[in-house]
């Protein structure tokens, strides 16, 4: 493999997705990326505390879409299996702050 194939092969791709219940029928696109964009898609994430998750064949297939288009049929099993993921994190997260608190961190 020539070292150009191999730089291609390791350009970060980050696609961001929403799903509100209330709002969608599915998840949809809200931005994709590819180099430092995907970097600054996955730095927004964090610094506003949303689950990364990596999976380079997902993000292959979710790059495609383009912005504001709605995930289509084929992937509403993998998708939904990461957002089912991403929910039990944040739920165990919820649970720890409610169980430990915050505030008794801060008073020691």
């Amino acid at each position: 493999m020539s070292v150009k194939s191999e730089k291609l092969k390791q350009v970060k791709k980050a696609v961001a997705l929403r799903y509100e219940q209330e709002k969608d029928a599915v998840p949809r696109v809200v931005a994709s990326g590819q180099g430092s964009m995907a970097e600054r898609i996955i730095s927004v994430a964090r610094e506003n505390n949303v689950e990364v998750h990596e999976d380079p064949d997902l993000i292959e297939l979710l790059s495609k879409l383009d912005v504001d288009e709605y995930i289509p049929e084929k992937l509403f099993f993998a998708v939904a299996e990461v957002m089912a993921y991403v929910y039990r994190i944040n739920n165990r997260l919820d649970d720890a702050k409610a169980k430990f608190g915050i505030h008794r961190m801060l008073k020691r």
